[in-house]
C-alpha cells in the first residue's frame, strides 16, 4: 500500500514537472469559444436564419431541453430517463441549424466554380470590379443572387466598394467567398494585372476539389449512416421500453440511472470519435 502511495505521489511529481515545461496560454479557451461562437453564426447565415442569432439559439436549445425533460418525466416518472431524453431533443436545435448549413456548404462548394468564372470573363471582358460582382446578380447561381443582388443595391447606396465588401462576406458566410472577395479587394486598391489568371486557377482548383470531396463523401456515406444508426439504436430501444412502466421502473434506482449516464458518455464520446476519424477537411475562414 505504501509503495502504491509512493508510485502514485512520484508519478503526479513528474507529471507537474513535464506540465512546467510548456507555456500557459491564458486566452485560448477565449479563442477557442470564439470560434465555435463564430462557426455557429456563420451556420446560421447558411442555414437561412441569420436573425435568430447564436444565443437566441442556444436558448432555444436550452428551453426544448427542459420542457422535454419535464414532459418525460411526467410520463415515466423517471428522473434518468427524462434527462436524457431532454439532453437529446435539447441539442436538436443546433444539430438541424448545423446539418441545414453543412447541405448548403456542399451545394456552394459546386457552384463557386461557376461564379469564380462568370468573375473572370467580366474582368477579360473590361468591366469594373463592382460590375462582375454586381451582373452576378443576374448571371450568378440562383443560391448566390440574393447576397449579390444585396451588394449591388449597398454599392449603388454608399458607394463605398470596400464597405460593401465587407457585407457580402458577412452575406455569404464561406471561405471560399472569403478569397474571392480578398482577391477582388486587393485588385482595387493595389491594382492586378493577374487578376484574371488568379481567378481561372482558382476556379480550376475549386472543381477539383468538389470532384475529390464528392467522391469521398459518396464513399463514407454508408460508413456514417452505419455508425449513426448504431449510436441511435440503444436510445430507440429505451424510448420503446419507455411505453410499458413495469421495463422502465428499473432506471428509476441508483443502478439504472448510473447505466443510462455512463452509456449516455460512451454513446457521446463514440459519436464524436467517429466524427473525427470520418471527417473531411473543412476551409476555415481565415479572412474573416
Amino acid at each position: 500500500m505504501i509503495g502504491l502511495a509512493v508510485g502514485l505521489v512520484a508519478g503526479l511529481g513528474l507529471f507537474s514537472i513535464w506540465w512546467s515545461c510548456w507555456p500557459a496560454d491564458d486566452g485560448a479557451p477565449q479563442r477557442a469559444r470564439r470560434r465555435r461562437l463564430d462557426r455557429l453564426s456563420d451556420d446560421l447565415v447558411l442555414a437561412g436564419v441569420p436573425g435568430l442569432g447564436v444565443w437566441r439559439l442556444l436558448t432555444l436549445a436550452v428551453t426544448v431541453g427542459v420542457v422535454m425533460s419535464l414532459l418525460v418525466l411526467g410520463l415515466t416518472q423517471v428522473p434518468a430517463v427524462a434527462l436524457c431524453f431532454g439532453a437529446m431533443l435539447g441539442a436538436a436545435p443546433v444539430l438541424l441549424v448545423r446539418a441545414a448549413a453543412r447541405r448548403k456548404r456542399s451545394r456552394l462548394r459546386d457552384v463557386w466554380p461557376d461564379v469564380v468564372d462568370n468573375l473572370a470573363s467580366a474582368v477579360r471582358a473590361g468591366l469594373s470590379l463592382p460590375e462582375a460582382l454586381g451582373q452576378l446578380s443576374l448571371r450568378g447561381p440562383d443560391q448566390l443572387r440574393p447576397s449579390f443582388t444585396a451588394f449591388s443595391h449597398d454599392y449603388r447606396a454608399s458607394g463605398r466598394f470596400n464597405d460593401s465588401l465587407d457585407r457580402l462576406k458577412e452575406r455569404l458566410a464561406d471561405p471560399v467567398g472569403d478569397r474571392v472577395v480578398e482577391s477582388l479587394r486587393v485588385a482595387r486598391e493595389v491594382g492586378g494585372s493577374d487578376l484574371g489568371r488568379l481567378l481561372r486557377t482558382l476556379s480550376s482548383f475549386l472543381r477539383q476539389d468538389a470532384r475529390t470531396r464528392a467522391e469521398l463523401e459518396s464513399r463514407q456515406s454508408w460508413t456514417v449512416n452505419g455508425a449513426r444508426l448504431a449510436v441511435a439504436a440503444p436510445w430507440i430501444v429505451l424510448a420503446m421500453l419507455s411505453t410499458r412502466p413495469e421495463s422502465i421502473a428499473a432506471y428509476g434506482r441508483p443502478a439504472g440511472a448510473f447505466v443510462l449516464v455512463f452509456g449516455g458518455i460512451l454513446t457521446l464520446v463514440a459519436y464524436r470519435v467517429m466524427l473525427r476519424i470520418a471527417r473531411l477537411p473543412e476551409d476555415q475562414r481565415v479572412l474573416r
